[in-house]
């Protein structure tokens, strides 16, 4: 297997929202960004698929340092070889990377956000740096790694919010709740209800609220897209418009997200990327 197959297994497989919306992107363009989602994936599974935190730590570590060697043109992961072979210049962009990675070692440091200006930081980190990254590599054929569109980051955070909906019940049942404890507090709905999957008429409203913060986030950010830039940014706006749609299948189940993950059929994915622009 080559470093791209391994990005496109790890990324995208076949049926994901992921596979679509990268499949909406220029040709020119798709191997760079399946190699950003892939890294993405890769960040993602250390802090969250691992049931020691140390051991999340060591492996944050050994990425840090794989940075520093894509940066350096000397990589040795897959993810980091398609990297430095589809990016003109991986060292320009070793800054947002190490602000993603660490994004996602706060996933370390923390499973509870006292308020949404604390959630925010972590969804800035994370959403809006990836968004930001995914941005200017589909655009200019990613001529540079210092201009940052400005929309992008409030469409990655939007994406990031919406992935929290989605994914509450699952995170709760890893022992991560990303609902602001004063929200919670103010819907009156419990770490308990999340984790024992307790529906009531409160965690319906709190859910309520969650989802309208997710999808007014997309729309705002999904409009400020200049008519220029929304060809090359088809990944990105594809996501956007699966993420809205997904938000409208869990409003229409009753937000019933603590005991499974709600998603799109395969054919409306396709569908609903493909109309994207």
């Amino acid at each position: 297997m080559n470093f791209d197959e391994y990005c496109q297994q790890k990324a995208a497989p076949p049926g994901s929202s992921t596979y679509y919306a990268l499949r909406q992107a220029p040709a020119a363009s798709q191997a760079r960004l399946t190699a950003l989602f892939a890294l993405r994936r890769e960040f993602e599974e250390t802090v969250k698929e691992v049931s020691d935190p140390a051991i999340g730590r060591t492996k944050l570590a050994w990425w840090q340092n794989e940075l520093g060697a894509l940066a350096s043109g000397s990589p040795t992961h897959p993810v980091s070889k398609a990297l430095a072979a589809s990016l003109p210049d991986a060292g320009a962009e070793y800054p947002a990377l190490q602000t993603l990675l660490r994004g996602f070692e706060m996933d370390l440091d923390q499973a509870r956000y006292l308020d949404y200006p604390n959630l925010r930081r972590y969804v800035q980190a994370v959403g809006g740096t990836f968004a930001a990254l995914v941005a200017r590599a589909a655009s200019k054929e990613a001529a540079t790694g210092t201009e940052v569109p400005a929309w992008s980051a409030p469409l990655g955070e939007g994406l990031l919010l919406a992935q929290l909906v989605v994914e509450t019940g699952n995170d709760a049942r890893h022992g991560r709740i990303y609902i602001p404890i004063d929200e919670m507090q103010r819907f009156n709905v419990t770490a308990a209800d999340l984790i024992n999957r307790k529906y009531t008429d409160a965690f319906t409203e709190l859910m309520r609220f969650e989802t309208k913060r997710a999808r007014d986030a997309l729309h705002a950010a999904l409009a400020a897209v200049p008519g220029r830039e929304r060809r090359a940014q088809r990944t990105l706006l594809a996501q956007g418009a699966l993420a809205l749609a997904l938000l409208d299948e869990i409003e229409r189940d009753g937000y019933h997200v603590l005991h499974q993950r709600i998603a799109l059929t395969p054919i409306r994915k396709l569908w609903i990327a493909w109309r994207a622009k």
